[in-house]
């Protein structure tokens, strides 16, 4: 299930499940996405679902529609590009229908229009479950170990196609499950990989391999 998650300064706002065949994303309150500021234009943008693909097309707004940085019209979205209207940084993400709910206790609440977050720490949240069909024995599974803060010592097994790791607000990046590995993108905020700031596209990772995410250390172990 394709779905987007909506930030603005670093602070993500929610996530939106992408259900409809057409979904609008605008300042008028009839649209699916509303995002209330005066940068973003009455009727921005459409997604639209065709199968398994996902379309996002600009509606001549005001101040364009960017994908990746680049200035669009219409085209057709893949895994992780970033989406910006005004300031606001959309993350496309696609993953598995099977497990849409978030995680218990640790799920997210929050209006695109307010833009407030959440006070309750949120040091973690998880995407999608992993389909049969990319399930490996215990010994290929990876887990993300804490290695600092208050979490350190705790570790999140791998299971998922995309798994966000991060505080909301503060940091956040994806960890995504290929057949080939594991790869890891920013979604928000400063995220180093190895001392190195992470660029907005997907890196593989390697184990032993040190993340840091607003002041968080871990450690990607494989195995």
């Amino acid at each position: 299930m394709p779905k987007l998650v909506v930030a603005i300064d670093g602070v993500v706002l929610k996530e939106v499940p992408l259900l409809k065949e057409r979904t609008t994303l605008g300042r008028r309150p009839y649209n699916d996405i509303v995002i209330d500021n005066l940068a973003i234009s009455g009727e921005h943008a459409v997604l639209h679902k065709i199968g398994t693909s996902v379309y996002l097309e600009d509606l001549d707004s005001t101040n364009g529609t960017y994908v990746n940085s680049r200035a669009i019209r219409k085209q057709v979205l893949e895994h992780n590009d970033l989406i910006e209207v005004g300031k606001y940084k959309i993350r496309y993400l696609q993953t598995h229908e099977a497990d849409d709910g978030a995680h218990p206790g640790i799920s997210m609440s929050l209006s695109a229009g307010s833009g407030l977050m959440d006070s309750r720490p949120m040091p973690l949240t998880e995407g999608e479950t992993v389909p049969a069909a990319l399930e490996g024995s215990a010994s290929t599974q990876a887990c993300i170990r804490i290695l600092s803060g208050s979490a350190a010592g705790h570790e999140i097994v791998l299971r998922k196609v995309v798994t966000t790791i991060g505080k909301p607000g503060v940091a956040v990046a994806a960890v995504t499950r290929r057949l080939q590995g594991y790869v890891v993108a920013p979604v928000d905020g400063l995220a180093t990989l190895n001392g190195e700031a992470l660029q907005p596209r997907a890196v593989a990772l390697q184990d032993g391999d040190i993340l840091e995410l607003g002041g968080t250390r871990m450690q990607f172990v494989l195995g």
